[in-house]
């Protein structure tokens, strides 16, 4: 009888003995835990040596919007705007609170005695601002798309304002009929590059850049 228990309880240790490994060899043969995925960057064309990224939508007055949230979108100046105003010694936003309307005069460079205004892409209020663009007004050269956004607004009329931007099947064709219609008013256009920005056009050439962009 001793004999028989012996036995008995061996072979309870060896079915569990068994069970485990069998369920430890599961655990390390699973499929490790997969990171999340990188955010997707903006994919970037160029057209005529000035960037469009691809997932923003841009107004006509060479601004453009991004949605970041349910009815909040981040705005800027789009890349073409940029590049021709030269050197931006100062850069004034819309203040937190304040109501800006889609295609009025909303944000204003300056680039040496000239003040450049754009218009504002959306419509609704002002949530947020960009205060390194503020204390730093190259970043609007240097990267409008990335760092050098400049407002954030709350669109209550989505639908609206999305109306209103330029269809996304025509913003190349778009584009670069803007960067000729630019570079034949403004000839130093021709020599800007992302990040330095042409200089102001000479004395008597006729042209300011902040007729070209309203």
């Amino acid at each position: 009888m001793a004999v028989l228990l012996v036995l008995a309880t061996f072979l309870v240790f060896v079915v569990v003995d068994y069970f485990m490994g069998s369920k430890k060899k599961v655990v390390e043969t699973a499929a490790p835990e997969q990171a999340p995925a990188p955010a997707t960057l903006l994919s970037s064309s160029s057209i005529e040596g000035i960037l469009v990224p691809d997932q923003l939508r841009y107004h006509p007055g060479h601004t453009w919007l991004m949605e970041e949230q349910s009815k909040v979108a981040r705005v800027g100046a789009d890349a073409l705007a940029v590049s021709v105003m030269g050197p931006v010694d100062k850069i004034e936003l819309p203040k937190i609170g304040r109501w800006v309307r889609q295609g009025q005069k909303s944000f204003a460079f300056y680039s040496g005695p000239e003040k450049i205004e754009l218009a504002s892409p959306a419509e609704g209020e002002v949530v947020e601002i960009n205060p390194a663009v503020v204390k730093d007004p190259k970043l609007a050269i240097k990267d409008p798309y990335g760092a050098g956004w400049l407002v954030k607004v709350s669109v209550p009329e989505r639908d609206t304002v999305l109306r209103n931007l330029l269809p996304q099947s025509l913003v190349r064709g778009w584009m670069k009929e803007e960067v000729r219609r630019v570079r034949a008013a403004i000839p130093m256009a021709k020599v800007a590059v992302m990040g330095g920005g042409a200089s102001n056009p000479p004395a008597g050439s006729g042209k300011k850049i902040s007729d070209l962009f309203l």
